[in-house]
């Protein structure tokens, strides 16, 4: 279907729902002359008009009577477009037929208009003529050009009157597909045809009028809906790419987050936006990347307050969900072209990338395609369409213009529900929205239940198919994966089992794991698990073994570039790191954040530096700012030296014979590069490759690349260092006869209140198995606090698997505190007390 036959119609469909077809017997409820018909205004009429143009819907013949007078009829001549427009018309948008001679905008029409109207002291003609020409697509996009004529031909028949009786209006609805017929010219992607700096100069002045205000409003409302038509069915972006100026001119008005925009206007200009094509889209971020930070600060603040205001203002359900909010998925898709020019904008990392090591696709066919279910569990992180046009991703970013914390919509937060949208981000992305797909409006804790989700799924997947395959091979299914070590030979025990998991079935790894310590009682239901990790733990970062260095000042650990261990020692903690985010427990791991971007697939750099060698980055940032003669007072070469597992020096040669190439002022830079090359790349790439291979051994298929930035990565791995014992204490539960109201429990609580911080980290360390905040801090820990019978000298234990405290009822706050002390400090083991 053309263009001119998509706006016929259209046009014949508003003139149905308003005008009818003239037969009094019609029977079509969708026409005016049933009698079953509700009278619709003309607004209504025409956003009707759309919906029944896209869904074909009955379209009635003109009635004979009223065929030789209908306008829009094929026959009816040239005049059918104004008197459709004259029942669309507003109280802002009548232009009288000398205001409709202006076609387009600039900033000197808009003077000169502005000074007339000053004298006169009637502001009508400027009202009249701001709602034409923002209703009108083909106006604003050839207004306020960088290159714009001589205005006066524009003004010749422009006089103020206020006596004057406005005419029936000319304003188009529907006919604002007309606007792609203008020819296409070859520009570059990130300039446009807009004198952005005039629009603004032109708000400036229009908004501090409030009857302008409401022009611009009723004009938008006009507008969009003609936007929407054209970007979805006709393809105008593709003919006209000038049409983008609509959306560089409307997003430059200030007030676009006031009470008057957000009911209506705001809401479908954001669903006609969120229509553009992703090239169109890519221009955008692009172009506003280039604003200063206010400018793109109150953009982002336009969107948010947009999202903010309908989810408060509605109630959503599991039958009525936020994801079925066309306003707020529109929202949501305009604030990602934000988000990416706030990346844009910023401090950007683009070529420091790690080659990928992610097996490629086999050809052979996986079990799970077999059963269909290949969507669910295809393999490979998603790339955005957006992020691909623009060639930038998150993990790209040093700073941002914006800070990423500022995207989260907590309210979206709370009334998103992850089970469901998880469901449209894994199966239905063709047909449903999910949040998932704009991770960075969700906050960690909404992420992680995502990620739980996917990882549950597996779990079970993985025993489904593991009882698939002993009812063919007649073999007993094993749903977990169990790992049976002694204390004393942990490191050996866990890696002759995970290595040979990983070498005969890999898959085994995205089991749900079930941990037994070999002659003790536990059965693992979490807490067992959680004190394995801790303990492999230990062992591998025990300086005494030299799989890692430990920097005393930063309290990290770096990985050792003359370490004797093998390869299978690091693809060992790799597999670790792994199963611990795939089973949710929290490690006490210290690395640095580097470490997170490596594993995310970039290569660590100079700002690297900063936290993993702070003293090395303060010597390199010195000899970059060095203002005297490097050769001279500083007498380096392209040799570097540093010591091995003995404490012995090492030399190496940044280039070749480079004890022989000197460090001068021309060259400092190459040198700081590749310096930093061989720090955190080179010298530890056999060890790293290792170790990132044993981490997507269990996270290949996981959507955390997609979902999680490096800093996130980190608090899904290591928990929050942040401790907060009051909001502990509100979320814990009390059982077997204690209440909060309960003496024992206030003196329970006033003692840990009194704990210095080591003790807090051991007692969260004896009650849940880990001395971390989980994701969202102690708030989202359930604890619990039970009643272990009366006054005595036991102990207090604790099921570390469900977070559970066993508490005698102590006859003294003195002894309560003094037998907590003794418990944990001396906890270690299950099955002992």
């Amino acid at each position: 279907m053309n263009r001119t036959t998509a706006k016929h119609l259209i046009e014949r469909y508003f003139r149905q729902l308003t005008e009818g077809c003239g037969n009094g017997n019609c029977t079509n409820k969708l026409c005016a002359s049933c009698s079953d018909f509700q009278p619709l205004d003309n607004n209504s009429a025409a956003v009707k008009a759309l919906e029944l143009f896209k869904i074909n819907a009955k379209l009635c013949n003109p009635h004979p009577s009223k065929k030789e007078s209908d306008p829009l009829h094929p026959d009816s001549g040239a005049n059918g477009s104004t008197l459709l427009d004259s029942k669309m018309s507003d109280t802002d948008l009548c232009p009288t037929k000398e205001d409709s001679d202006v076609h387009c905008l600039t900033e000197n029409t808009i003077c000169m208009i502005l000074s007339s109207c000053e004298e006169e002291g009637d502001y009508s003609a400027l009202i009249r003529i701001i709602g034409s020409v923002f209703s009108k697509a083909n106006a604003l996009i050839k207004s306020f050009r960088k290159d714009e004529p001589n205005t006066s031909e524009n003004l010749d028949s422009f006089k103020v009157d206020k006596h004057e009786k406005q005419s029936e209006p000319t304003s188009e609805m529907i006919g604002a597909s007309s606007a792609a017929e203008a020819p296409t010219e070859v520009f570059n992607p990130c300039e446009v045809t807009v004198d952005i700096d005039a629009v603004r100069r032109v708000y400036d002045r229009l908004l501090n009028i409030d009857q302008v205000e409401a022009a611009l409003v009723n004009a938008l409302i006009y507008l969009t809906p003609n936007m929407e038509l054209d970007l979805e069915y006709l393809d105008v972006y593709e003919t006209n790419p000038d049409y983008l100026n609509i959306f560089i001119i409307v997003m430059e008005n200030s007030n676009l987050h006031s009470p008057e925009y957000l009911e209506v206007a705001l809401p479908q200009f954001c669903k006609a936006m969120s229509k553009l094509p992703v090239s169109a889209l890519a221009r955008l971020s692009k172009l506003w990347s280039r604003y200063d930070l206010p400018h793109i600060r109150r953009m982002m603040e336009t969107f948010q307050q947009l999202i903010t205001f309908t989810v408060i203002s509605n109630e959503y359900d599991g039958s009525n969900l936020v994801n079925d909010d066309e306003t707020v998925v529109a929202a949501t898709k305009c604030l990602k072209v934000v988000f990416y020019a706030s990346i844009l904008g910023g401090d950007v990392d683009y070529e420091q990338n790690e080659d990928d090591d992610e097996d490629s696709d086999s050809e052979e066919l996986t079990l799970h395609e077999l059963l269909g279910e290949e969507r669910l569990y295809k393999k490979g992180p998603r790339v955005d369409p957006l992020e691909k046009e623009l060639g930038v991703r998150p993990v790209d970013s040093r700073k941002p213009l914006i800070p990423f914390e500022d995207f989260i919509n907590e309210s979206l937060n709370d009334v998103v529900e992850m089970d469901k949208d998880f469901t449209f981000f894994k199966v239905d992305t063709e047909t449903k929205f999910s949040f998932q797909s704009c991770p960075f409006i969700l906050n960690i804790i909404t992420k992680n239940q995502g990620l739980y989700y996917d990882n549950r799924i597996r779990m079970y997947s993985e025993r489904r198919l593991t009882a698939l395959y002993s009812m063919v091979q007649g073999q007993q299914p094993s749903p977990y994966l169990k790992l049976k070590v002694r204390r004393d030979h942990i490191i050996d025990d866990a890696l002759v089992r995970l290595e040979m998991v990983s070498m005969e079935n890999p898959s085994d790894l995205k089991k749900q794991l079930f941990v037994e310590f070999e002659g003790e009682q536990g059965v693992d239901e979490g807490g067992v698990s959680k004190e394995f990790f801790q303990l492999v733990l230990q062992e591998i970062f025990n300086p005494d073994i030299g799989m890692f260095t430990y920097d005393d000042d930063t309290q990290l650990f770096w990985f050792n570039s003359s370490s004797l261990e093998n390869e299978a020692q690091y693809t060992l903690i790799g597999i670790v790191l792994g199963l611990a985010i795939y089973n949710n427990c929290i490690l006490d791991v210290h690395f640095p954040m580097v470490v997170y971007r490596k594993l995310m697939g970039k290569k660590g750099n100079y700002l690297d530096l900063s936290d993993s060698h702070p003293a090395l980055y303060q010597s390199l940032t010195e000899l970059l700012q060095y203002t005297g003669s490097v050769e001279k007072d500083m007498m380096l070469t392209f040799q570097i030296s540093h010591t091995d597992l003995f404490g012995n020096p090492v030399l190496h040669d940044l280039k070749e014979q480079g004890d022989q190439i000197p460090v001068t002022k021309e060259n400092r830079q190459e040198f700081v590069d590749l310096y930093v090359e061989y720090i955190l790349n080179k010298s530890v790439d056999i060890q790293f490759r290792a170790f990132k291979k044993g981490f997507l051994m269990v996270t290949n298929e996981s959507p955390m690349k997609y979902l999680f930035r490096p800093e996130e990565v980190e608090l899904l791995i290591c928990g929050s260092r942040k401790l907060d014992f009051e909001a502990l204490e509100k979320t814990t539960e009390y059982d077997g006869g204690y209440s909060k109201d309960s003496q024992i429990i206030k003196d329970f609580w006033t003692t840990i209140h009194s704990f210095g911080e080591d003790q807090k980290r051991l007692f969260l360390q004896f009650t849940t198995g880990t001395d971390r905040a989980p994701v969202g801090g102690l708030g989202k820990l359930k604890m619990i606090i039970a009643k272990n019978g009366s006054d005595t000298d036991r102990l207090p234990t604790s099921h570390t698997c469900f977070n559970a405290l066993l508490l005698p009822e102590y006859s003294t706050a003195e002894k309560l505190k003094e037998r907590l002390l003794k418990a944990i400090t001396y906890a270690k083991g299950f099955g002992m007390l």
